[in-house]
């Protein structure tokens, strides 16, 4: 499968990869900063953001998806970087492919099982009927009593594309195949697959308000990740590197920066 992508930068290969409902664009506001010293590759993974759809998807192939991405850029290993969804495929990728990872960094997630969490969101969305709206701010609307926070729903909606043309009333549709992540998404709460551990550097960081990354993850981690770092960001929800971008940064710097 040909993941879209976009690079910026120079220097050492950084792959990083997004979380359920994402898409590259949710690294934006840290990449540039993390451009002056890395040579990013911001992925989209299968059935999200432009990347091709899927009837299938579990971590094993989604890690299979990157190794073919490495392949497509001639690339032999790079650091791996990815949140929630992009932080299990980032785990399983380093399982299965642990010569091509340099360094591992995973954002707020563990390796565990995860509850079906999202199935209301699910619902909310596939119970719309994007014909009958003309803008996105009447569907923030309808989706307010499933979804009260706003900053979710206007997340969940920039799926969303619009196929309006001039004067004409605007149209929507799923950019992503929101059926299709439906009917895998047990298998996208699933803990990643056994594998031998991977032994290189890891930084798992943990924001300090989520519920994710919990105290009782952690002997699994280090059974799995023998040379994790544990890092907590006091201030941060689950989007780590949205709610504190500067101490997100800094600690990923850090930890790439120095010598293992």
């Amino acid at each position: 499968m040909q993941l879209h992508f976009k690079q910026l930068g120079r220097g050492r290969p950084l792959v990083m990869l997004h979380g359920l409902f994402g898409s590259l664009d949710n690294w934006l506001g840290v990449a540039p900063k993390l451009a002056a010293i890395f040579h990013l590759f911001l992925v989209d993974s299968r059935n999200h953001g432009l990347s091709p759809h899927s009837r299938e998807m579990d971590y094993p192939l989604m890690a299979a998806d990157l190794a073919e991405f490495l392949d497509a850029q001639q690339l032999d290993r790079a650091i791996v970087l990815g949140h929630s969804m992009g932080g299990k495929t980032a785990m399983q990728f380093a399982l299965d492919y642990p010569a091509r990872v340099e360094k591992l960094v995973v954002v707020d997630i563990a390796p565990r099982e995860r509850p079906f969490e999202h199935e209301k969101i699910f619902k909310a969305l596939l119970a719309l009927d994007l014909a009958q709206f003309q803008s996105r701010r009447e569907m923030e609307e309808v989706l307010a009593p499933e979804i009260p926070d706003l900053t979710v729903r206007r997340f969940l909606l920039k799926n969303l594309k619009s196929t309006d043309s001039p004067g004409a009333t605007p149209r929507f549709e799923w950019r992503i195949p929101l059926d299709l992540i439906y009917q895998n998404y047990p298998q996208i709460c699933d803990a990643i697959a056994p594998a031998p551990p991977f032994n290189g550097p890891a930084l798992f960081l943990r924001g300090g308000k989520s519920h994710f990354l919990l105290e009782e993850d952690v002997p699994q981690i280090r059974k799995l990740f023998p040379q994790a770092r544990i890092e907590t960001i006091a201030a941060a929800n689950h989007w780590v590197h949205a709610d504190a971008p500067e101490e997100f940064l800094q600690r990923v710097v850090a930890f790439l920066t120095e010598k293992h």
